[in-house]
């Protein structure tokens, strides 16, 4: 893909255009019109991570990325540990294991910016202070689909979030990709209950929408879609319909919206997007269902020259292995230019407050509902 230098300009004047006019939106102090609640509350990302895009290879956090961290004032986000796709146990198992020493590296170089996340209470420490929380989680099973015994090995590591598949077919069950949508196997059933009694929150995100329903009826506690949309404003495989999002309620789980292209039929998706599916869930789901679940890194994104190339290499990568979503495209970016912030869940915030939603609404959206399925999962 070929970019000019006056496209690159373009896009890095339009990103900080919108920028400015996010700081213009918040009050004169710079804070959200939210009561001024902002900073004292439990703020979760369903699915994210900390650092830059850069990160995603395993290169230790900058300092940047550091500030950002404490900059944004959230308490906890849900962060991805090991591959996606189809490779043998083993591979994906040490996978996880090596992300998640990198991750206890970074806790041990920053203390004072980050925490693992064991268990509910743990939140709370965070938010205390002033740290990070990391919530380890997966979002695939092939690490265990040939021995469920593996689930208690990673629970002791900490890993507290799990997809039974991503978009494609695994042992367990159907990704959300798969023409056939088989749904669970039996050993995806016995993989929900083995989580179950663990404590490990079943995360239906990427799954079909047959593996979606039979794990719904199938688990005995709350589950969620961390990351997902509406598909009632965009159908796409990735996003939830109605039907689902209304059975999460009734188990009471919870709803994470991303900041992804597939809220919109075509192209980068802006604040407005996220807004209009947050509020399609919390009219079909209840507003004790809604969450955010970005799905990004929480450092801002500079449209370099280095980011485009990087970004079309991997979608190149996605598509070659298979695990490639519609409407991955290399020019439709992960982020919002007018989110590209380390405080977009303030941003967010003002957003939905001059929208006339309450201020308790907004900070259970904003991290409350999360918070509260955490505790009943995990004990």
């Amino acid at each position: 893909m070929s970019w000019t230098r006056r496209e690159f300009t373009r896009l890095g004047v339009a990103a900080g255009l919108a920028a400015g006019s996010a700081r213009r939106s918040r009050g004169e102090d710079g804070r959200a019109s939210t009561g001024g609640g902002y900073d004292s509350w439990i703020l979760v990302d369903g699915c994210g991570s900390p650092g830059e895009f850069a990160a995603e290879d395993g290169s230790p956090l900058t300092a940047r990325a550091i500030e950002d961290v404490r900059a944004s004032g959230l308490t906890a986000m849900n962060v991805t540990v090991g591959p996606v796709g189809s490779r043998p146990e083993h591979v994906a198992f040490f996978g996880i294991a090596g992300d998640i020493a990198r991750w206890q590296r970074e806790i041990d170089a920053h203390p004072e910016a980050l925490l693992q996340v064991r268990k509910a209470g743990d939140l709370a420490a965070a938010k205390e202070s002033g740290r990070l929380g990391l919530v380890f989680g997966l979002q695939d099973g092939v690490a265990f689909h040939g021995d469920l015994s593996v689930l208690e090995t990673l629970r002791g590591l900490g890993v507290l979030v799990v997809q039974p598949t991503y978009n494609l077919r695994n042992l367990l069950g159907d990704g959300c990709l798969e023409p056939a949508d088989a749904g669970l196997s039996r050993l995806g059933r016995a993989a929900v209950e083995r989580m179950n009694a663990l404590g490990i929150l079943v995360d239906l995100s990427h799954c079909g929408r047959r593996t979606t329903k039979d794990a719904l009826g199938l688990s005995a506690k709350p589950v969620a879609f961390t990351h997902t949309g509406c598909a009632a404003l965009h159908d796409h495989p990735r996003n939830k319909t109605d039907e689902e999002l209304r059975a999460l309620a009734d188990r009471g789980g919870v709803a994470g919206i991303y900041v992804m292209p597939y809220l919109r039929p075509k192209g980068q998706p802006v604040a407005e997007d996220v807004v209009r599916h947050l509020e399609h869930a919390i009219e079909v789901a209840g507003e004790e269902h809604v969450g955010v679940g970005t799905d990004g890194s929480l450092s801002p994104v500079a449209l370099t020259p280095e980011y485009v190339e990087a970004f079309a290499a991997q979608a190149a990568a996605r598509r070659k292995s298979g695990i490639g979503a519609p409407g991955e495209d290399p020019g439709a970016y992960l982020f919002a230019a007018d989110l590209n912030t380390p405080r977009r869940f303030e941003t967010l915030a003002g957003l939905l407050s001059r929208r006339g939603h309450a201020t308790a609404r907004i900070e259970k959206i904003l991290g409350g509902n999360f918070a509260r399925l955490f505790a009943e999962v995990w004990g």
